[in-house]
């Protein structure tokens, strides 16, 4: 049945994905909860996703009740462009998307409304890191394009890599109740390349970083970096520009985000799908 998403390259996305059934098996202690079906779709240019898929899987399903399936294709090129989304109805009988791609030079307006089809009826999504510098179709960075009408920030790129202090702005907002401040490591702080959210977002977070260029000179720079979408007037979307490296995706402050990021916009951030974890 997973083998019916994959066509060509996704053969191997397929066969990756059967690992993921694992990812959804309760504890005998856990009560039947029926899980949230996640489909996590990774691959393009510039990152270990062939790592971070089974980092972001396992450190999920180990904090909420959920059933991640995978769709990596293993296209390393800003083209790439995930062979689930051949199918028309590449994203039915999931509960939300995670959107992880890096295909900055994937155009096409008709595969781009293929992609947005069902966020637009209403399907949750997340957005991770390069899923914010992927499908940059004609008039951008200018004009609000499709996809960034979906993002609900606009983003051009990133300076040198470097820690980033991370501050919640947003105190009442569920999915980081409870979260603290942090540093991350060696980071990409993505920029905000329109000075501001889109009318329809809203910031959790904002990110510092300071650089020196190469004649030492330092440079300090600020960006919001997680934020909500609330996109077509409906859609909740919740994303964060951060993750660019492995130890700060398998970091479980960043997978504490994720994971109550993705139940918020699913609805169901709470103690029936939170799981306790000891970290």
């Amino acid at each position: 049945m997973l083998a019916s998403l994959f066509t060509r390259r996704g053969l191997l996305s397929a066969i990756l994905a059967t690992t993921c059934l694992s990812y959804a098996s309760l504890t005998a202690d856990e009560p039947a909860i029926k899980p949230l079906r996640v489909l996590l779709v990774l691959g393009g240019c510039c990152h270990d996703y062939m790592t971070q898929k089974d980092l972001l899987a396992e450190g999920i399903t180990k904090r909420a009740h959920v059933e991640v399936v995978i769709a990596y294709d293993p296209d390393k090129t800003t083209k790439h462009l995930n062979p689930v989304y051949e199918n028309p109805d590449w994203a039915k009988g999931f509960d939300v998307i995670i959107h992880d791609e890096c295909s900055a030079s994937v155009d096409d307006l008709a595969v781009i409304d293929r992609i947005l089809e069902p966020h637009r009826q209403g399907l949750p999504a997340v957005l991770l890191h390069c899923g914010m510098h992927s499908f940059r179709s004609q008039g951008f960075p200018k004009e609000v394009t499709p996809w960034f009408e979906f993002t609900g920030l606009q983003t051009t790129g990133h300076g040198r890599q470097a820690p980033i202090d991370i501050h919640y702005t947003a105190a009442d907002h569920p999915a980081i109740a409870g979260l603290t401040n942090w540093t991350t490591i060696n980071e990409e702080l993505y920029n905000n390349s329109a000075g501001k959210l889109l009318d329809t977002a809203s910031a959790v977070a904002l990110g510092k970083q300071t650089t020196k260029n190469k004649e030492g000179e330092e440079k300090t720079d600020e960006a919001v970096v997680v934020w909500t979408n609330n996109y077509r007037d409906g859609t909740k979307v919740f994303a964060t520009t951060l993750g660019h490296n492995n130890a700060t995706v398998s970091d479980d402050r960043y997978l504490d985000l994720v994971t109550r990021g993705l139940l918020w916009s699913c609805g169901k951030l709470n103690d029936t799908y939170l799981k306790n974890v000891e970290q």
